[in-house]
């Protein structure tokens, strides 16, 4: 073949090249049809919570396309073009800045040639109903700074059937002392405010001042009443509970320890015990402010009194979430300041564990935005608690690694049920490690709740209060430089 022929060869490829490419731009760039999807399904709206938060969207198109976010200052892309493919959907991730105003709207528009599709984008706000004269939970957390937990004291639950030491007789104060705290005084909750600590949790244990009815005894109400009372006058906010009625029972007890449990089996007989525990609790209170919030149950357990969070799945999960609606319904039929209270729920054992977590549920309530959940967290657990041969004594990266996956995957949880969330109980609380170290651990903590927009009350301990004097006056100092003023 002469060179003029290969030329004309090489040139007719070429052409046919060209118009096979402008052809192909000309196909790729005007779609005939454009679909979203979210999971598989497709989609014309996508709804978020207020907390920051992303999903994936699939887009599939037969042309060229390109997406364009309303407003980047909150609503972001990962990917704002791609190519036609009829045989695989191309993703992009929508993502969302936490809103701490009222709801807001957006739009993504995805346009291929002279086609477009709107994807309408509502991100929830912290808003409450009309009406609603309470602050929402979100509002409720923003506004805490470290708390702490006036423990061993109403939830003392010696049994009575063997704990001879104790004088009964001297009713309440007999209850409230059993476990070496003396009786509660306002002198002792105001030296705990006067201190920076601005939401008490006052944990109570009802069923031994319960009858076989289930009405809780006036004297033990009335005492509770003026613990509340106290916590309330210094314009902390306070936490009341259910408290060991639920959590673990010695096989050696012969006492009603433990009655409310994660166990679907004992449910239907349970839940009308609770409920009517919590219909007196919630009507005794019914008239107080935003100051004082409900907390459905304290470390709940299954009918194994197991510590260890069950595999998903397990019916025990449904139990709390059956219960956790009996609570919220009954509080809410109540009526007065109750149908607008913040209500505090938990996971299974108030564990932070991804089985747990994942498998917890949000309610339904009356009104938006007025259920929270607390957490409890003693991690490393053996550094925070005296685990013998297994102690760990120094705070180092690995203590701090630990801490770093737990906040990060509760968060995340969170983001996810659209609920805020503190941790009711921390702390180091093992005074045999060194107090150096243990001040370090209060430091990296509190920076961690403080980064997620949380915080966490402190179990007991740090103060003295028979002596009125603070005797860990490093780790009180180190919270209070950590956590802001409110």
């Amino acid at each position: 073949m002469n060179i003029k022929n290969i030329l004309t060869v090489v040139m007719t490829f070429v052409m046919g090249f060209a118009l096979q490419s402008c052809s192909d731009d000309d196909n790729n760039g005007s779609a005939t049809s454009i679909t979203v999807s979210k999971d598989g399904d497709v989609v014309d709206e996508l709804v978020f919570n207020m907390q920051a938060n992303s999903t994936i969207i699939g887009v599939d198109a037969d042309g060229d396309w390109t997406a364009q976010s309303s407003d980047d200052s909150w609503l972001t892309l990962s990917n704002h073009a791609g190519y036609a493919d009829t045989l695989n959907t191309t993703y992009t991730k929508v993502s969302v800045t936490k809103n701490d105003g009222v709801t807001r709207q957006g739009t993504i528009t995805i346009a291929s040639g002279g086609l477009t599709k709107v994807i309408n984008v509502t991100q929830k706000g912290n808003e409450t109903d009309e009406g609603d004269p309470f602050e929402d939970a979100f509002t409720f957390v923003k506004n805490l700074r470290v708390g702490y937990n006036l423990g061993n004291t109403l939830e003392a639950n010696p049994d009575i059937n063997t704990a001879t030491w104790i004088d009964f007789s001297k009713g309440t104060e007999a209850w409230e002392t059993a476990w070496g705290q003396p009786v509660t005084t306002q002198e002792i909750i105001d030296d705990i405010a006067a201190k920076g600590f601005n939401i008490i949790r006052v944990p109570v244990t009802w069923y031994p001042h319960m009858d076989a009815d289930g009405n809780v005894d006036a004297a033990w109400m009335d005492r509770v009443q003026q613990v509340v009372d106290m916590v309330l006058s210094t314009g902390c906010y306070c936490v009341i509970n259910v408290m060991h009625d639920s959590g673990a029972k010695e096989a050696a007890r012969l006492d009603d320890a433990g009655w409310l449990r994660a166990d679907m089996e004992s449910y239907a007989t349970s839940s009308v015990r609770f409920k009517k525990l919590w219909q007196q609790i919630a009507t005794r209170f019914k008239d107080y402010d935003q100051k004082l919030l409900f907390e459905a149950f304290n470390e709940i357990l299954n009918s194994q009194y197991s510590w260890t969070a069950p595999i998903a799945g397990s019916t025990d999960y449904e139990a709390i979430r059956l219960l956790e609606q009996d609570f919220v319904d009954v509080v809410r039929a109540t009526g007065g300041n109750n149908e607008w209270r913040n209500l505090v729920i938990t996971t299974y054992a108030a564990t932070t564990s991804q089985d747990a977590i994942d498998e917890l549920a949000v309610p339904n309530d009356v009104h938006t935005n007025h259920l929270v959940c607390s957490l409890h967290t003693y991690d490393p657990y053996n550094f925070c608690n005296d685990n013998g041969e297994w102690n760990i004594k120094v705070f180092d990266s690995s203590c701090e690694q630990e801490i770093d996956n737990l906040t990060l995957r509760v968060d995340k949880r969170f983001a996810q049920l659209g609920i805020p969330y503190f941790y009711g109980e921390f702390g180091a609380i093992d005074t045999g490690k060194d107090m150096n170290e243990r001040v370090k651990y209060a430091a990296y903590i509190a920076k961690k709740m403080t980064s997620y927009g949380t915080t966490g009350l402190w179990w007991m301990g740090l103060y003295d209060r028979k002596t009125r004097q603070w005797t860990e006056p490093d780790i009180v100092n180190q919270l209070m430089s950590a956590f802001p003023a409110k």
